[in-house]
């Protein structure tokens, strides 16, 4: 069933701090989506952000509806698309300590097998959720150093978390030094076999890495809960050959040198894809090389999806990263600016939907964030704040026709919800479920 949902703001949230909805983002205010999920019950997730920001207004200001704010916020839905709660954590001003959540860059979230909410965050922070939003169950904070900063070692867990289909999880973790650089920066990507739970963080079996020698290790930077062969992972320790050293002729300018890890994803219990991206330059990064490897959980690059061309269908414009997969039909999904394209187990191009023809040009606003446990693919549309969600064809040759039928549908009941909801500026309000502070 093609479905379309608002992403909603808590009415409590606009109304505590007098939110000017009509104001332009350029003003120092904005929403902005990090991901959305469907948990196995049908329930759908998703977490977004939203900021105000005004120069003249001091830190300690003490009135709502003026000071600077800035919150995470994570709205969980019913099969049918009814607004069941929202929480809002990591705030950005005031007292940032107040949130259970340990915030970081690149936000994403995965419902793991026992039902719980997990949402992780570069460097290696993972905090568990109760399914209904109301509390936080336990918090793996990595407490990464900072160059120049005072810092203590944490326990951080993973930077993302992908579950298989027999529920084995699928975690990218960072490590320091990566390409000389202070900051940790994801390198790692490995399998855990064990639940994560609040009193239990599994090993995770590293699979891949992407700098192989990242440098000044000491004993402080081995990764107790990440293991190789029987031992920590640090030092001169971690998978070889990496994914650069496997393609290292590819990438003529750089060398791979400040190339990026994405987000893998699982494409069965034993094949994973993990994306990997080369530098990006200030003045433009399109044509640069990706890649997108078929790596399984012994470790072994055993193929890559094919059939994209560096420059004409990249995925640097706009900064295009996502991969969603479908792992229990042996399928994943890529949407960029140039078009939609989804890929069979083996790796062999199977759709392409070109986003310059008129019938898939509505594309080049949504954002892919991941697949359902059904295999749905799920659709943000980057300024009217709405998730679409398509289900995606048996035969990947129907999926021209299924995405031209799911654009018009979205159109229909985008026009419904504008007459129940009375959104401004395609900023959607709800006043009528309850609101958490985690």
């Amino acid at each position: 069933m093609i479905q379309t949902l608002p992403l909603a703001l808590p009415g409590a949230l606009v109304d505590t701090h007098r939110i000017d909805l009509t104001m332009l983002y350029s003003k120092g205010w904005g929403v902005g989506t990090d991901d959305v999920v469907v948990a196995p019950n049908g329930d759908v997730y998703a977490l977004y952000h939203a900021h105000r920001y005004t120069w003249n207004v001091a830190e300690d200001e003490q009135d709502p509806a003026l000071a600077n704010f800035g919150y995470r916020i994570i709205t969980r839905y019913s099969a049918d698309g009814e607004v069941l709660a929202s929480a809002l954590c990591c705030p950005t001003y005031g007292d940032e300590t107040a949130s259970a959540v340990a915030d970081g860059n690149d936000m994403t979230l995965c419902v793991l097998p026992d039902g719980t909410l997990s949402v992780t965050a570069r460097p290696d922070c993972t905090t568990l959720i109760a399914p209904d939003l109301s509390r936080v169950l336990a918090t793996y904070d990595s407490n990464a150093y900072r160059p120049f900063e005072e810092s203590t070692p944490g326990d951080g867990f993973a930077g993302s978390i992908g579950v298989t289909p027999s529920g084995r999880l699928l975690c990218s973790v960072s490590e320091r030094g990566v390409w000389k650089y202070g900051s940790p920066l994801t390198n790692i990507v490995g399998v855990a076999d064990g639940a994560l739970t609040p009193g239990n963080r599994p090993v995770i079996e590293a699979i891949a890495s992407l700098d192989p020698e990242p440098a000044r290790h000491s004993d402080n930077d081995l990764k107790t809960h990440v293991h190789h062969r029987g031992r920590p992972v640090g030092r001169d320790h971690r998978p070889r050959p990496a994914l650069t050293e496997l393609v290292a002729g590819e990438d003529r300018l750089s060398g791979w040198r400040d190339s990026r890890l994405g987000r893998p994803v699982p494409l069965a219990d034993d094949l994973f894809v993990v994306p990997a991206f080369a530098k990006t330059f200030r003045g433009g990064s399109r044509g640069q090389p990706f890649l997108f490897a078929l790596v399984n959980d012994q470790g072994e690059m055993t193929g890559r999806l094919r059939g994209l061309d560096a420059y004409r269908d990249s995925p640097f414009t706009g900064f295009c990263f996502t991969l969603a997969s479908d792992p229990r039909r042996g399928r994943v999904f890529h949407l960029n600016r140039y078009g939609l394209y989804a890929w069979n187990k083996t790796g062999v191009l199977r759709a392409g939907l070109d986003t310059a023809a008129k019938a898939f040009k509505p594309l080049a606003h949504f954002t892919l964030t991941a697949c359902s446990p059904e295999g749905d693919l799920l659709l943000v549309h980057r300024k009217q704040h709405l998730v679409l969600r398509v289900p995606a064809p048996d035969d990947l040759s129907d999926l021209a026709a299924v995405m031209e039928e799911a654009l018009r549908t979205y159109a229909r009941q985008r026009t419904a919800l504008k007459k129940k909801w009375g959104p401004v500026n395609w900023h959607w309000v709800d006043a009528s479920a309850p609101v958490h502070r985690l």
